[in-house]
């Protein structure tokens, strides 16, 4: 009886060994894909960081990591999944109220803000008035209405860049005391403003050839490169991946500035894509993983990734400033904690 109660706990043994290893290699053997809707923006880094995460994975978590990589304006990201019910792991956009606005609570519980940026007016060698924009930049209002040159920025119904960019401009009206919207948005669509209140239909409609709308703002760097565009509105650090020349805008306008949000404050706009009004506010950039999403604990995992050493590192390498410690909000993940400030 005691060989039998031996043998018996041999074959458990052998069996319960076999079951481990399997479960081991097949995790191993795994292929998992995270699916990341973010903004335009976002897209240099994020391109860098998903092709480290999905090293760190493969070598520390034992998981082969794919991406569905789609890159959109910000509101558009958000919009695949509340208006269009796609499936999607996490959610990074420029503009991190969308997502306490539109996303909060049916979509997700939390969401940490990580990063920040500023508006710079982008340009190349070849873009008419080039030299004279780089002495004067103080004039470069009066460049961009001259009738030979065409300018630039991305739908604010799509993009925060765009509905920035448009507000950058009623904001330089107050801090220049110039008509500066009307000249240069106003006059070449139909966004128009009441006030300080701007208004964006749902259809944008260019009355200018002068002027571009492009859905994100990243669409608008080939064009430049081209030479067909001159100018364009765009983040400062998107302007230094692709190693365009830009000019500064004062802090009163270029959103970037912390201590002047009263200021920004003043200008509003209107979206007629979500009915939604939105306040001038220094740029910070969110992201959130998904309550329903297919692979969350993953996503947890990157989220984890982003928000510690790695990602800052990678922010900095591509030449935008990283909030540290990131700061988190609404029902933040236990694994996440350690690596953020949780406020709220």
């Amino acid at each position: 009886m005691k060989r039998d109660l031996i043998i018996g706990i041999f074959i458990l043994g052998v069996f319960v060994s076999g079951c481990i290893g399997s479960t081991t290699n097949e995790i191993k053997d795994r292929e998992v894909k995270l699916i990341i809707f973010h903004a335009g923006s976002l897209s240099v880094p994020f391109q860098q960081l998903e092709r480290e995460f999905a090293e760190y994975a493969e070598k520390n978590l034992g998981v082969k990591v794919t991406f569905q990589d789609e890159a959109s304006g910000s509101v558009k990201a958000v919009r695949k999944v509340t208006d269009l019910g796609r499936k999607a792991d996490i959610v990074a956009v420029a503009d991190y109220t969308l997502i306490p606005q539109l996303m909060v609570p049916n979509y997700t519980d939390f969401y940490v803000l990580f990063a920040t940026n500023e508006i710079v007016i982008a340009f190349t060698d070849k873009s008419k008035y080039a030299d004279e924009m780089l002495k004067n930049p103080d004039r470069w209002y009066e460049i961009l209405a001259r009738k030979d040159v065409k300018f630039g920025f991305s739908d604010p119904n799509q993009d925060p860049c765009g509905y920035r960019s448009v507000m950058v401009m009623k904001l330089a009206d107050l801090y220049y005391k110039k008509p500066i919207f009307e000249t240069l948005v106003e006059k070449t669509t139909n966004i128009y403003a009441n006030g300080t209140h701007i208004y964006a239909p749902k259809e944008i409609q260019v009355k200018d050839r002068r002027v571009v709308i492009r859905p994100k703002e990243t669409d608008l760097v080939a064009l430049v490169e081209s030479g067909s565009l001159d100018y364009f509105f765009i983040y400062k650090s998107v302007a230094e991946q692709h190693n365009l020349k830009y000019i500064t805008l004062p802090n009163e306008i270029n959103l970037k500035d912390f201590s002047k949000a009263d200021f920004y404050g003043q200008v509003s706009i209107t979206l007629g894509s979500t009915g939604k009004t939105i306040k001038a506010k220094p740029i910070v950039y969110g992201v959130t993983v998904l309550k329903d999403a297919p692979n969350r604990d993953l996503a947890i995992e990157f989220l984890k990734y982003l928000l510690g050493e790695n990602g800052q590192r990678v922010f900095k390498e591509n030449y935008q400033d990283f909030i540290t410690p990131p700061i988190a909000f609404g029902n933040v993940p236990e694994e996440i904690k350690r690596l953020v400030k949780v406020e709220g």
